[in-house]
């Protein structure tokens, strides 16, 4: 599969599009204007014409050596469904030291009535600035004027003193990228490893040149006697080499969403440069080259979060009165995650470092991810329970590839007890303990512990989400099928019904369960334990469908999972590229009791099936029998693995359709 990927590749890498294009910011062509649709993928929504990336590093004696980054991107809006496009988002990061923006410029190119090409500026009514973090400030742009064909363009330069911590140079988007290119250029002190991934391959090509820098330097020269002087300002010059990194790709073809992908930035084609060491003349080397231990040692070093950690005397007396007279560890742990869940609230920042400061963040009752679940660790160690921090990289983070501090944005709690260890996250009302956000189940998780050891942990859950289904079903004279489902929802299932429906008013809960159900009429929705985090949610109705039940030339049709057997597969295609994330292994039980109707009789059932996938990756088993005048049906799907390789695609492909079809098979009855 990846050779013929890679032969797909290599054709439309090196096809030309159609129209000749000028790079340069304000050159945008007629010709593009006029393009009604991608030339190499006609269902793009939008593309970008061209991306330019230019980096190279400047000094200051009050400074020191910084980055200077130029961006340049040109993108062309096919349709409506394009318009998002048109909309893009600058991080700046502070710290010792801040980005600066500079020079950001834009404008929106369209053909007027006539043929002619007008443009409209980006002006500051576009642009908006907000401080997400105090370690990150985003500013947001929305381009003016944007309509069905029009092309935008826009550029700025970042000036950064963060030249350990560089972001990542991204080559394929979700749309096509017609070209791309990327410079990058380091003085011969810095030196650099690079990191590639992604299915499209590209080569970059290193030189070395002569480079001479002028700078400004100010010196003072001290007098004998008065112990002052006059500061003198002149101009020097030093000469040294450069490596240049270089690369170009045209025609880069979009990453296709596929079924159950998770995130799919996490496979998009791309290049990170990460600090290796520093040689300057006459100085000993310093090398930064690092392992994961080493990036976890010096997060924890760092007061924002290791310091953190060991506060205790702001919760003290509260810690000692939620816990008076208990010495069970599992209640211990449910106490507090409970007294936090319910004492702080999530301002939505990100972060593996606290932006309040836990005391603070604890009297307001509120703050970011580290500020909430650092807070939670330093409770539950403080109850002599051994707890630690977990880093994690969210999924529209990427999965960390390499040590750096850059792979994760957002800490977790582990607690060991004496099941095993347990995850938690104080920033989720709606979750139980053990259960995790979707979004933060991203492969592994760095563990930290008190020693400054640090190990990788699974972020997925141990214990599968289980939906159990009860249903009773009566066949009526005139055919219509009538009855009642009582439904219970555990682990991640339970999460996601309280993240959905806690809020909504009974009408809309009923419209929302009527949607899922599809062909069913249903009346008396009734929800238990949304608000109840440690029980199950349980969902009961009554259902009326009246085309479950074919008669032909007498005979009865029927699937006797009625509205609930499955209709189709989620995976259609024959090939699959990336990893299936189910996010969290599953289980669905359904029991289904029939009624007969009087006057018929079973002419045949649907045989009794059991079929696995791979080795202990998922199962599927269907047992059907008569009792009397009752039919009983039980039917249990499992995924057993959250994460499961794009190798085994084939045959997931399969079970699932073995699996509809044999929830879709028929019961048969005949007249008596």
């Amino acid at each position: 599969m990846k050779s013929s990927l890679l032969a797909l590749i290599a054709i439309v890498c090196f096809s030309g599009t159609s129209i000749a294009q000028n790079y340069k910011f304000g050159k945008v062509s007629k010709e593009e204007l006029l393009q009604k649709e991608h030339p190499t993928d006609p269902t793009a929504n939008a593309a970008i014409l061209y991306r330019e990336t230019k980096t190279d590093f400047q000094y200051t004696q009050d400074s020191g050596w910084y980055m200077v980054t130029d961006y340049f991107v040109r993108i062309k809006i096919y349709n409506k469904e394009g318009f998002d496009w048109a909309n893009t988002t600058i991080d700046l990061y502070k710290g010792d030291g801040e980005d600066k923006l500079l020079g950001l410029k834009g404008y929106t190119y369209y053909l007027d009535g006539d043929g002619k090409i007008e443009e409209i500026k980006l002006r500051n009514d576009g642009i908006f600035e907000e401080e997400t973090t105090k370690f990150l400030t985003q500013t947001k742009i929305t381009m003016p004027g944007v309509r069905e064909g029009c092309v935008i363009e826009y550029k700025y330069t970042i000036n950064s003193p963060f030249i350990f911590q560089i972001d990542e140079f991204k080559f394929q988007e979700t749309i096509p990228v017609d070209k791309v290119s990327v410079t990058f250029t380091s003085p011969e002190y810095f030196v650099y490893k690079t990191h590639q991934r992604g299915w499209v391959p590209y080569n970059v090509d290193v030189k070395s040149r002569e480079r001479t820098m002028s700078y400004r330097q100010t010196t003072q020269d001290i007098k004998a006697f008065s112990g002052s002087g006059i500061p003198e300002t002149s101009t020097r010059e030093v000469k040294f080499k450069e490596d240049i990194y270089t690369l170009e790709l045209e025609n880069v073809p979009a990453l296709k969403e596929e079924a159950y992908v998770g995130n799919l930035n996490n496979y998009t084609t791309a290049l990170q440069f990460e600090m290796s060491y520093i040689d300057f003349p006459g100085s000993p080397i310093r090398t930064f080259s690092t392992t994961w231990e080493d990036v976890s040692k010096r997060i924890f070093e760092v007061d924002s979060f290791g310091n953190e950690l060991s506060k205790d005397n702001y919760f003290e007396n509260d810690l000692n009165n939620l816990l008076s007279g208990v010495s069970n560890p599992e209640e211990k742990v449910v106490k507090i995650f409970s007294f936090v869940l319910n004492k702080m609230t999530w301002n939505n920042y990100l972060g593996y470092y606290t932006n309040e400061g836990v005391k603070e963040a604890y009297k307001k009752g509120s703050g970011n991810v580290a500020d909430i679940n650092l807070m939670l660790i330093a409770m539950l160690r403080k109850a002599n329970l051994n707890a630690n921090p977990v880093l994690v990289s969210t999924k529209d983070n990427g999965m960390p590839l390499f040590p750096t501090r850059n792979g994760f944005n957002y800490v977790i709690a582990a607690v060991e007890l004496p099941q095993g260890i347990v995850l938690l996250d104080a920033t989720n009302k709606d979750a139980d303990i053990g259960v995790l956000r979707t979004s933060i189940m991203n492969w592994k998780g760095r563990v930290i512990t008190k020693e400054g050891f640090s190990d990788w942990i699974s972020l997925s859950p141990q214990i599968p989400a289980v939906k159990s289904a009860m249903v009773n079903v009566e066949i009526k004279p005139d055919f219509t099928v009538v009855g009642k489902a009582q439904n219970r929802f555990t682990g991640n299932y339970a999460f996601q019904y309280r993240q959905e429906y806690k809020s909504m008013n009974e009408d809309a809960k009923r419209k929302a369960i009527a949607k899922e159900t599809d062909q069913a009429e249903l009346s008396n929705v009734t929800f238990e334990n949304l608000e109840s985090l440690g029980k199950p949610v349980s969902l009961e109705y009554d259902f009326e469908v009246a085309d479950a039940v074919e008669d032909i030339a007498g005979k009865l049709y029927f699937s006797p999972l009625v509205f609930m057997a499955a209709k189709e597969s989620p995976f259609k295609p024959d090939t699959r590229l990336y990893p299936i994330d189910f996010g969290y292994p599953m289980k669905d039980r359904y029991i289904v009791n029939i009624d007969l109707p009087e006057g018929y009789q079973v002419e045949s059932l649907p045989e009794n099936t059991v079929f696995n996938l791979g080795e202990n990756i998922g199962s599927f088993r269907y047992l059907i029998s008569q009792i009397g005048n009752k039919l009983q049906l039980s039917v249990e799907f499992s995924i057993n693995k959250s994460f499961i390789a794009a190798e085994e695609y084939g045959n997931l492909k399969k079970f699932y359709e073995l699996l509809i079809a044999k929830e879709n098979e028929k019961v048969v009855l005949s007249k008596a």
